[in-house]
């Protein structure tokens, strides 16, 4: 299934001045995501206020803060403001990048609606007052439906404040920050961005070198100060969603070192920081950026060789020798995501999307990267994978035809006690049928959908036939028409056993579809059957085993980035190992403790050093096949 990104920027009024924010949202919509921007007005509302030659009221609160004093006779103007100032600015900025924009005031069509605050406790000639009229308000209603389908729309979609009163009064002013984090937790964002002038929060305002990088809610309070109150309150707020949440600036969402990242559950030891971190950060399949880049970070931090390639995968390595030991993780997920949760103390669980598939083989394998000797003679490589959870497998052609190596261990939940030794292979087709238009009661009418089943039940019969393993399911339908014909369409999958003939599967498809039906052949992928005797399989035998666990050998129905390096490497050795439970892979119920985390850490970190010691002691000749 596929589902776009969304992001949700808001945009300070004073780095609307700086172009460079707008190069930035071209570049995150150029990679596909949604966007959904919030800009802040008070720059545009100080220009319009000079302008018309009005005073702006103020009001003095009982903490000495000077806030804007809006009441139902000054909203006509704010809003003015942003439809003749802020917004125009931001559609010309966005414009001169290609983008189209739709840019509005929250209230317009009740996009968000709000409730009005309480009167407004103020100190005015010296003594305590009380405020009515003041138009200041909080977000209590977001059409979700409506704003899904401009973002469908449009490249672009910009709100300001403020919004629709729910009671019917005058507009409300809302807090432009806090705005975009209830969008961004009505909306189900992936990434909220609050762009501020400085980098990140800082922990002495006086030293912009002083970014906190990683806080939990409650921990830069005793920090922020003026407007970085609203700031963190409002990032605090959107953890409570599922939005990868940072502070970013100054005026950049660039560079991460200006980044202030807050996460909604924190790890219950250091070590499982990295999983727990990596959990939190979104990366459906096509949104892998965020993830790559911030695992990158933490390579290079750690003295090691990391970059993210030109498709986007991550490839950090250690060693420099000829010969390649290649761990293959992926990045990306399944949709959906939701809020990730540590749970318990003993175990330890870790709660959400991709905790098993597969970010805790992933982040176990940089963990042992960053600890592991590597000997003269050899490089340790992991590369984190995009799009292995759709049908382009992208990040993994990349690997197969750019990153050769000696022998290759897949990032694939196994549980800690087993090891994969191969996968079915895909084979994969669309399938389309179709009939001239016409009404169902004609007499012996078929319909595209009646054409369709006996396609698909035909080729099935055949598929079998030639792979009597394999396994089939229709994973997608639809149906349409024209002025002339009437069509339906279905996805028709399969899984087939390593030394299947996917050339007979295509010939015997073929011939069983019938008339009126087209197919399409999506993909073609072997099988992948290892032995369990090579060098490779007996080190995770021997380590599993040394960890108290009887080694299990698996042959699974499934598919992984390893059947993608079959198809042209050869006599390359490849096992598949990681923690967790597979039957939770694309369930809502994923999850994995930390026991099962550290002990399939443990066996890699043994495996990895006992193959080198093997590989270097039998001083093997390296396999041709992937180079």
């Amino acid at each position: 299934m596929s589902r776009r990104s969304l992001y949700v920027i808001k945009i300070g009024s004073s780095t609307l001045l700086h172009p460079g924010v707008f190069a930035e949202i071209a570049a995150i919509r150029a990679r596909g995501a949604r966007v959904l921007m919030v800009a802040g007005g008070a720059e545009g509302i100080e220009r319009y206020y000079r302008s018309a030659g009005r005073d702006m009221p103020q009001l003095t609160l009982g903490n000495g803060d000077t806030v804007r004093y809006c009441p139902p006779t000054e909203m006509p103007h704010i809003v003015a403001a942003y439809r003749q100032i802020t917004l125009p600015a931001v559609e010309a900025g966005l414009a001169a990048h290609g983008l189209a924009v739709h840019a509005c005031v929250a209230a317009d069509a009740a996009l968000v609606t709000g409730t009005a605050n309480r009167p407004l406790r103020v100190v005015r000639d010296g003594r305590p007052r009380i405020v009515h009229d003041h138009r200041a308000g909080t977000v209590s209603g977001v059409d979700a439906v409506r704003l899904t389908t401009l973002l469908d729309a449009y490249d672009v979609v910009c709100l300001s404040p403020p919004v629709r009163d729910a009671a019917g009064g005058a507009e409300l002013n809302v807090d432009a920050d806090v705005l975009a984090a209830t969008l961004a937790n009505a909306l189900d964002a992936d990434h909220l961005r609050l762009v501020t002038g400085t980098p990140g929060v800082l922990s002495d305002p006086a030293d912009p070198t002083s970014t906190v990088r990683d806080a939990v809610a409650g921990d830069c309070g005793r920090y922020a100060t003026g407007r970085m109150r609203q700031k963190v309150r409002a990032a605090e707020l959107a953890l409570r969603g599922t939005a990868h949440v940072a502070i970013t600036g100054p005026h950049t969402m660039v560079d991460d070192r200006g980044w202030t990242r807050f996460w909604a559950t924190e790890e219950p030891a250091g070590d499982l920081r990295l999983l727990s971190h990596a959990a939190q950060i979104p990366s459906v399949s096509h949104d892998e950026h965020e993830l790559a880049a911030y695992l990158a970070g933490w390579c290079r931090d750690r003295g090691l060789t990391a970059r993210v390639d030109e498709v986007g995968n991550l490839v950090a390595e250690r060693g420099d020798g000829p010969r390649t030991l290649l761990l293959l993780g992926h990045l990306d997920t399944v949709p959906f995501t939701w809020p990730v949760r540590w749970s318990g103390d003993d175990p330890a669980v870790l709660h959400g999307r991709g905790t098993v598939d597969a970010k805790a083989s992933l982040t176990a394998f940089l963990d042992v990267l960053a600890g592991t000797d590597v000997p003269d003679g050899w490089r340790l490589r992991v590369v984190g994978a995009v799009e292995e959870e759709v049908s382009s497998s992208r990040g993994a052609f990349h690997v197969r035809d750019h990153y050769p190596a000696d022998a290759v261990v897949v990032g694939e939940p196994s549980g800690s006690g087993a090891l994969t030794l191969g996968y079915f292979g895909l084979f994969k087709l669309r399938v389309t049928a179709a009939v001239p238009s016409g009404h169902s009661a004609g007499f012996q009418a078929v319909s595209a959908p009646d054409r369709l089943a006996g396609a698909l039940d035909r080729i099935r019969t055949a598929v079998v036939k030639e792979a009597d393993d394999a396994l089939s399911a229709v994973i997608d339908l639809r149906c349409d028409a024209d002025a002339t014909s009437q069509y339906a369409t279905a996805v028709l999958n399969f899984r087939v056993p390593p030394g299947a003939d996917l050339d007979a599967l295509r010939a015997v498809a073929g011939e069983a579809a019938g008339d009126g039906v087209r197919i399409e052949f999506l993909r073609a992928t072997p099988g992948y059957a290892g032995s369990r005797t090579s060098g490779l399989a007996k080190v995770f035998g021997r380590a599993i085993a040394r960890g108290g666990s009887r080694p299990r050998f698996l042959l699974k129905k499934g598919t992984s980035d390893m059947n993608t390096l079959a198809t042209t490497w050869r006599d390359v050795p490849m096992v598949a190992y990681g923690p967790g439970d597979s039957t939770l892979d694309h369930t809502r119920d994923e999850h994995i403790d930390a026991a099962e985390y550290r002990r399939a850490r443990a066996v890699l970190d043994e495996a990895v050093t006992a193959f080198f010691a093997l590989s270097t002691a039998e001083g093997e000749q390296r396999p041709g096949g992937a180079r």
